[in-house]
């Protein structure tokens, strides 16, 4: 039997609906959820993330600003407009989008941004909270990639899961979200001598590693849930096309269940964005509110 297609579009249509819910309560108290998106240069490669963003925010009930600068824009300027962002109780949430022009170092950027607005979960606080099983602001592609398995009728205890790509804000994060939840994980990377000896002995399979056709059937124990991460533009006799770092026909001869590139986790990632701004959101309006409660003497 073919493996059985996991729906991303679904899983993410329903936690929009709850982010709704979330969103109008919060909305109640006077804490409406807003978000900033950050583009610098060249926004191009960036513009259909800002529009799918801006999409999924407003059917959240969540507010989207999308803001542009120059390429020419200085890091001491960045710093300026985010420490202003950080300061300002309007703003919920900050979006660096990528690309970033050269001199522009993203990850200075990202420990700009203050942990309680760091909705993409980029930010080390949020990196190293993971260690600590501390989910609040995960990153979102690996919050969003343990989800999806979250959905299958597997037991996650004593699961047995291999994650290919060991990057800092995908492969090592889900690795340690996994054994939080009681998983034994093993880590591939490009040093590893057999990826396939490993993956072959895995219940669940995640691959974020940005090579298409990475993995094969023949790397994969049969009836495995394959959890596949990748998004690689390639040319086929159609023209250009999007795929995973999975060999999908292969892999779907021989999983249990596989997500599809596209329409797999990548739905689900914008969803957990959203998630991660209600949360920010709650976060602020509990903090202002304790801060509140010290000094009303």
């Amino acid at each position: 039997m073919r493996a059985a297609l996991i729906d991303g579009k679904s899983i993410a249509a329903d936690m929009r609906a709850d982010v709704a819910k979330e969103a109008a309560a919060l909305s109640e108290a006077g804490w409406s959820p807003k978000l900033v998106s950050i583009s610098v240069g060249d926004t191009a490669a960036a513009e259909l993330y800002v529009r799918n963003q801006k999409r999924n925010a407003e059917s959240a009930g969540v507010e989207f600003e999308a803001r542009a600068y120059p390429e020419e824009t200085s890091l001491e300027q960045l710093t300026g407009i985010l420490q202003g962002l950080n300061a300002d109780a309007r703003v919920n949430g900050i979006i660096i989008q990528r690309p970033l022009p050269d001199h522009i170092p993203v990850k200075v950027l990202q420990k700009l941004v203050h942990p309680l607005k760091d909705v993409e979960g980029m930010h080390p606080a949020s990196i190293g909270n993971i260690v600590y099983n501390d989910l609040a602001l995960g990153p979102c592609t690996a919050v969003a990639a343990v989800e999806i398995l979250k959905t299958l009728p597997l037991p996650i205890e004593g699961l047995n899961v291999t994650v290919i790509g060991h990057s800092e804000i995908v492969g090592k994060p889900i690795a340690f979200l996994m054994m939080g939840l009681g998983a034994t994980v093993t880590v591939c990377h490009h040093m590893t001598r057999s990826v396939a000896m490993h993956s072959r002995a895995a219940d669940a399979v995640f691959v974020a590693v940005g090579k298409p056709g990475l993995v094969t059937g023949d790397m994969l124990k049969p009836g495995a849930a394959l959890i596949d991460i990748g998004i690689n533009r390639v040319d086929g006799p159609d023209g250009p096309r999007t795929v995973g770092d999975a060999d999908f026909e292969s892999c779907a001869e021989v999983a249990g269940w596989i997500t599809p590139v596209p329409g797999g986790v990548g739905p689900v990632t914008v969803a957990t964005l959203m998630q991660n701004a209600v949360m920010a959101t709650r976060m602020q309006m509990e903090q202002y509110r304790a801060s509140y409660a010290r000094t009303d003497y």
